[in-house]
């Protein structure tokens, strides 16, 4: 009973984000850990691959039965011409920062502060939304389950 009330919520995916952010912070902390290190190639995990995964996983979890290719697979709806005008028009920009992920400083590191500082900042900010999401949903809970006004 009490674990169906926990996985029919977003619980579980909140748990998921926060394992996530977690990881991912102790990544980004080696990374400006070996900011002096010579030769050190920056690591990271994808948010766009957890992202998409996630959205999968929730997709399989709330429709189990349903054929991932049910309806035209070749029908094109106006939110797929949006996407792909958008993926065209950031094109450019990514190739611009996929010519600077190869510049290196003169010990061959590619360790960027600024950088590992902003996507740290990122990553706590998405643990901290997920965590007070959580925290909220559970004082939802413990007051269903005492009666009393949240």
């Amino acid at each position: 009973m009490l674990s169906s009330i926990f996985q029919s919520s977003s619980l579980p995916v909140l748990e998921q984000v926060v394992n996530f952010t977690e990881a991912r912070h102790g990544v980004l902390a080696g990374n400006v850990a070996n900011l002096d290190t010579p030769g050190y190639k920056t690591r990271d995990l994808s948010p766009k691959l957890f992202q998409e995964r996630l959205k999968e996983a929730i997709k399989t979890r709330r429709h189990p039965e349903v054929d991932k290719y049910e309806g035209d697979p070749f029908a094109i709806s106006s939110a797929d011409d949006a996407r792909k005008q958008e993926a065209r028009e950031l094109a450019a920009f990514r190739k611009v920062e996929d010519s600077m992920k190869g510049v290196l400083r003169h010990d061959e590191g590619d360790v960027s502060m600024e950088k590992q500082i902003n996507e740290i900042v990122k990553n706590q900010q998405q643990h901290n939304l997920a965590i007070g999401i959580m925290s909220a949903q559970f004082r939802l809970l413990r007051a269903a389950i005492t009666e009393r006004v949240a």
